[in-house]
């Protein structure tokens, strides 16, 4: 805890005779390595909490909305192959300061400092509060680039950048492939395990840097935690597109998140653009007539009166229906059995099947409700496989469903149907349209041209740094031909739409935005997953990555309030001077939408 206000005692901090106090600087320096992977030098404040030191750090660097962002400590491979609570019981020397105290971090270490996140609901009233909740404020800090910040790869050395505009517009372009230090630190999970091992570095947002074991001069990385990017727009946002870029790029080259093969090449074919773009002139995207205001009443225009529901009277009360022929299968355990063809119908967010058109008067052979359903593509061009995978909530978990379209066209409109029905949303939504095309033009890149428009010979395109291992070793001598094939469908994309396709692509993909955790339930030995996205929790299976049982935060207010309650609670003191902050309250159990 930091003594930071001046004025009040070290009896009122609840400061002993025996308590041993450090003597130190709030503003150090820090290493911070970029979602880019670049290093720098920065002057950060180690008495504010870490939100409040991203928050500062983001302003630095020009980044719009930092609560996106957070500090995570560096990893090794040794990390990632035991849980880390179990690893320290074999290393408990390694996990203390200098004063003895263990670091305290949000996962590393089980941890008893003041204000930790870990633990909120048991702390007791009677526990120390400091009696300034605010640290003092202090003048920004400088930064300065480190001799191996990651540019050595454009042969450029920066000894020091004037002022933040030139110091966002470094960072609104990355160099092409980072320095080696960067690529040696990266780590390529091989299971669901690893991957949820590597969420153990977070920093504790609610504690300092200081309080976390973090020293002056020690390296941290700042990525972005929560996957729900607010309002991204060219005009503003040059760095945060390219960050997001970045970060989105290497996680799907070190296989943090998987693909198939038309898809990492259709990613590799993005990035490629991006390279190529880097040092042409790119249009003014300040010359356009329209500002702001009429962008945004443009798409309040088009929400409110809807883009596919017809808009005559006698149309009003229709209520849209799809309605085709599809393949169809449950799968079960320890069976052969196939796909059979049914007529298939989806209206009021409930899907039903009947053996033929003509049997549709008649009571459905079943009815699905598509209420809280999980929805994942399973489509692969070069087979023609365009599936539909439909776990839908039961008493006992999650009930599987296999659903086969026939065309490209036929599985854009049954999977948007059913992505918007994931979200509550019906097929009268205005936004039925807009996702059927994104869907179209999502697949419509990962067709292969019938010729590369790019001379492989002109290019130095080296497999490695765009694709992921496994699809260099299967793709082997073709690889750069078939990137070549597949950006002739990219060719004409400026700089930032590249990017901003890339991160659409990227947004597309089944396990996109999903933070996975290693949990044990009370009473058992066994590890379970518990993935946390931006709308639902879910219990997965640790070995194939299946739902088991999911939980949507729209559908668990009750649960949200007593949890949000019993934190309010927990807050209290005997301070007689203390107030009932009601805004506190709602905020905690107000629950989410």
């Amino acid at each position: 805890m930091w003594l930071t206000h001046t004025r009040s005692t070290l009896d009122q901090y609840g400061v002993g005779a025996a308590a041993q106090l450090e003597f130190t600087p709030m503003h150090k320096t820090l290493r911070v390595q970029l979602p880019d992977l670049r290093y720098m030098d920065f002057r950060v404040d180690f008495s504010k909490k870490t939100f409040n030191s991203v928050v500062q750090l983001c302003k630095q660097l020009g980044i719009r909305y930092p609560e996106e962002l957070s500090f995570c400590k560096p990893l090794s491979v040794d990390d990632l192959k035991h849980n880390y609570s179990e690893k320290q019981m074999k290393k408990k020397s390694s996990a203390t300061v200098k004063n003895g105290t263990p670091a305290d971090t949000n996962s590393f270490i089980a941890n008893k400092t003041h204000n930790s996140s870990n633990g909120s609901l048991d702390r007791s009233a009677a526990s120390h509060h400091s009696p300034n909740k605010t640290p003092i404020s202090s003048p920004g800090g400088t930064w300065r680039f480190n001799s191996n910040n990651g540019v050595g790869s454009l042969n450029t050395t920066m000894d020091s950048i004037d002022g933040a505009d030139d110091l966002s517009a470094s960072l609104s372009n990355s160099p092409l492939h980072p320095s080696e230090q960067a690529r040696n630190s990266l780590l390529r999970p091989k299971s669901l395990l690893e991957r949820a091992r590597m969420n153990v570095a977070w920093l504790d947002s609610s504690l300092s840097i200081m309080e976390q074991g973090v020293r002056g001069f020690d390296t941290l990385l700042l990525r972005f935690k929560f996957f729900s990017f607010y309002d991204l727009n060219p005009k503003y946002d040059a760095v945060r597109i390219n960050l997001i870029f970045e970060q989105s790029k290497w996680s799907i080259m070190n296989e943090e998140i998987d693909c198939t093969e038309e898809e990492m090449l259709m990613f590799a074919a993005l990035q490629l653009q991006v390279n190529l773009q880097v040092n042409q002139p790119q249009p003014d995207i300040n010359s356009g007539n329209e500002d702001d205001i009429d962008r945004a009443l443009n798409e309040l225009q088009i929400s409110l009166e809807g883009s596919h529901v017809a808009s005559t009277p006698a149309d009003i009360m229709h209520i849209p229906e799809l309605a085709d022929y599809l393949k169809f299968m449950k799968p079960r355990r320890f069976t052969l059995k196939g796909f059979k063809q049914y007529y298939f119908t989806c209206k009021d967010m409930s899907l039903r099947y009947y053996k033929n058109s003509e049997s549709t008067n008649e009571e459905p052979i079943e009815k699905i409700s598509l209420r809280g359903c999980e929805v994942t593509p399973d489509v692969n061009i070069a087979q023609q496989r365009y599936g539909i995978k439909l776990e839908v909530p039961a008493s006992d978990g999650m009930t599987d469903y296999i659903i086969r379209c026939a065309t490209e066209d036929q599985y854009a409109r049954w999977m948007a149907a059913m992505r918007l029905a994931s979200k509550g949303k019906s097929l009268a939504d205005s936004s039925y349209d807009s996702e059927v095309k994104s869907i179209l033009a999502f697949l419509s890149m990962q067709h292969p041209a019938p010729a590369p428009v790019l001379n492989p010979e002109s290019l130095d395109i080296q497999p490695e740094h765009y694709m992921a291992p496994r699809f260099v070793r299967r793709i082997r001598g073709k690889a750069v031909q078939r990137i070549l094939e597949a950006h002739a469908n990219v060719k004409d994309l400026p700089l930032t739409d590249a990017k901003l396709q890339y991160i659409r692509a990227w947004q597309a993909l089944p396990e996109y935005g999903i933070a996975l955790f290693l949990v044990k339930h009370m009473g058992h030995k066994r590890e379970e997953l518990l993935g946390v996205a931006f709308n639902r929790i879910m219990r997965m299976d640790p070995n194939t990555g299946d739902h088991i049982k999911t939980w949507r935060y729209n559908t668990m207010k009750v649960v949200h309030e007593f949890i949000g309650g019993y934190i309010f609670l927990s807050m209290r003191t005997k301070d007689a001077n203390q107030n009932l902050n009601d805004e506190l309250f709602h905020k905690l159990t107000g629950g989410w939408v």
